[in-house]
C-alpha cells in the first residue's frame, strides 16, 4: 500500500488530482469554521458539548462544534437526495427508463438529484435554525431567513466541491468528503480518553486501554467483512467464428458480503431519528413524545433492539434493489454463460437468490454487530467515544476506495506508456 502511494505522488499526472484533493479538503474544513450570522456559538458548542462529541450527523457534517457553521448540514442533504433517487429510479419507470439511456440519462437523474438536494437542505435548515432560536444573538425573523439561505448555500456548495473531486481528483467526492469529516472528529475522540485518564487514573488508563484494543478488533473485523466476497464459477460455452473456435473460458461472478453496505445503517438511523426531528418544530412536546424519543434513542435497549433490526431489514431492502438476480441470470444466458451443476434460466436465478439472501444475512448481522460497537462501549464504560462501528466502516471502505483508485490509475498510465512505445 505505502509503494502505491510513493509510485502515485511520483507520477505529475496522479499527484497534481491529490493536491486538487487536498485542496477541497481543506475549503471544507475552512467553512466548517465559518459561524452562521447573528448566532452565538458559544452557546451552541456549550449545548452540544452537553451531550457528547455529537450524533453520526454532526460527525459526517464535520463535527459537533461545526453544528454553528456555514457547513452545518454538510454532504448530508446530497447523500440523502441521492439515497432517494435511487429509490424512486425503481419505483417510477420514467426514471428507470432513463438509467437505462446512457450518459444523458444519468445526467437528467443526476440533475434532478441536486434539485432535490435543494429542497432537502431548505427544509433541514429550517428546522436546523427553529431549534437555534435560544441561541441567537438577534431574535430578528431577517437573521433567521439569513442563516437558512447561508445553510442551503452551504450545503449546495459542498455538493458542488464534492461533485468536482469526482471530476478532477481521486475517488467519489461525497464519500471522501465524509471521510475528511470523520477524520477530523478524531482528535477529539483522544481529548475525550485523555480526560477519562486524567481523571480516574488506573481505572481510566485499564477502559482506554480496553476501547482501544476493541476498536483494533473491529477495525480487523471491518476490513474482513469490506473485502470477503462468494465468488460463484462461470463457465462459458465455445462459439464457432469462421474456422476458429472462439470463447470457453471460465470465470467467477464475485457477491459482496455486504452490498448495502454503510447505507442500510444510515437509512436505520435515519428512520429511528426521525421523531426527534420532529420534535424540533414543537415547542411543547409532552410527556408522551418526549418518552418516545427518549426511547427511540440507540442507547436505549428498546432503541437498540430496532436499530440492529431496521439495519437487518435496510440491508436486504437495499440489496433487492441493487442486485436482479433474474437479470443477472438473463444476461448471462444470453451471453453463453452458466454455472456449473444449475440449469440457464430460472434454476439459475433460484440459485443466485439463495445464495445472495445467505450471504446478505451475514453481511447484515456483522454490519448490525459493528454499528452497536459505539452505544457498547457507552453501557460498558460509561464513554462516549465519538467514533465507533459506523464511522470506522465509513472510514475503512473509503481507505480502500482510494487504494483501488490509484491504483486504477497507476494502471491506466502504465497501458497508456506501453502503447505509446
Amino acid at each position: 500500500m505505502f509503494r502505491i502511494f510513493v509510485n502515485s505522488w511520483r507520477t505529475k499526472e496522479i499527484r497534481n488530482k491529490i493536491l486538487y484533493t487536498l485542496m477541497i479538503f481543506a475549503i471544507v474544513r475552512l467553512g466548517t469554521l465559518i459561524a452562521l450570522p447573528g448566532i452565538n456559538a458559544a452557546s451552541v458548542i456549550a449545548a452540544r458539548g452537553a451531550t457528547g462529541i455529537g450524533t453520526l450527523y454532526s460527525v459526517i457534517a464535520g463535527g459537533a462544534n461545526s453544528s454553528w457553521s456555514l457547513f452545518a448540514m454538510g454532504i448530508g442533504p446530497y447523500i440523502n437526495a441521492s439515497i432517494i433517487m435511487q429509490l424512486l429510479t425503481i419505483a417510477i419507470p420514467k426514471f428507470e427508463q432513463l438509467s437505462k439511456e446512457g450518459p444523458e440519462g444519468r445526467k437528467k437523474l443526476q440533475s434532478y438529484s441536486r434539485y432535490l438536494t435543494v429542497i432537502l437542505a431548505l427544509i433541514q435548515g429550517s428546522g436546523l435554525t427553529y431549534t437555534y432560536q435560544n441561541m441567537y444573538v438577534s431574535n430578528s425573523s431577517l437573521v433567521y431567513v439569513a442563516s437558512v439561505i447561508c445553510l442551503v448555500c452551504g450545503s449546495t456548495f459542498v455538493m458542488w466541491l464534492a461533485e468536482q473531486i469526482t471530476a478532477r481528483g481521486i475517488g467519489n467526492g461525497s464519500s471522501l468528503i465524509i471521510f475528511i469529516n470523520i477524520v477530523s472528529n478524531l482528535p477529539q475522540g483522544i481529548a475525550s480518553m485523555y480526560y477519562t485518564i486524567s481523571g480516574s487514573g488506573v481505572v481510566g488508563i485499564a477502559k482506554v486501554a480496553a476501547i482501544l484494543v476493541v476498536l483494533l478488533i473491529v477495525l480487523a473485523f471491518i476490513v474482513c467483512v469490506n473485502t470477503g466476497e462468494r465468488r460463484l464459477p462461470v463457465q462459458y460455452s465455445s462459439k464457432m467464428a469462421g474456422h476458429k473456435q472462439m470463447g470457453g473460458s471460465s470465470t467467477t461472478m464475485p457477491i459482496k458480503v455486504n452490498v448495502a453496505g454503510v447505507i442500510s445503517i444510515i437509512f436505520a438511523i435515519s428512520l429511528l431519528q426521525f421523531p426527534q426531528q420532529i420534535g424540533n418544530f414543537i415547542p411543547n412536546k409532552g410527556a408522551t413524545f418526549t418518552k418516545i424519543i427518549e426511547i427511540l434513542n440507540m442507547t436505549h435497549p428498546i432503541g437498540a433492539c430496532l436499530y440492529v433490526l431496521l439495519i437487518v431489514f435496510f440491508t436486504f431492502f437495499y440489496t433487492s434493489i441493487v442486485m436482479n438476480p433474474n437479470e443477472i441470470a438473463m444476461n448471462m444466458k444470453k451471453n453463453g454463460g452458466f454455472i456449473p451443476g444449475i440449469r440457464p434460466g430460472q434454476p439459475t436465478s433460484a440459485y443466485i437468490t439463495r445464495v445472495l439472501n445467505r450471504i446478505t444475512l451475514v453481511g447484515a448481522f456483522c454490519y448490525a454487530i459493528l454499528a452497536m460497537v459505539p452505544v457498547a462501549l457507552q453501557w460498558i464504560f460509561k464513554i462516549n467515544v465519538g467514533f465507533g462501528g459506523t464511522t470506522l466502516i465509513i472510514v475503512v471502505g473509503v481507505a480502500l476506495d482510494i487504494v483501488k483508485a490509484l491504483e486504477s490509475q497507476l494502471l491506466m498510465r502504465h497501458y497508456k506508456g506501453f502503447l505509446s512505445e
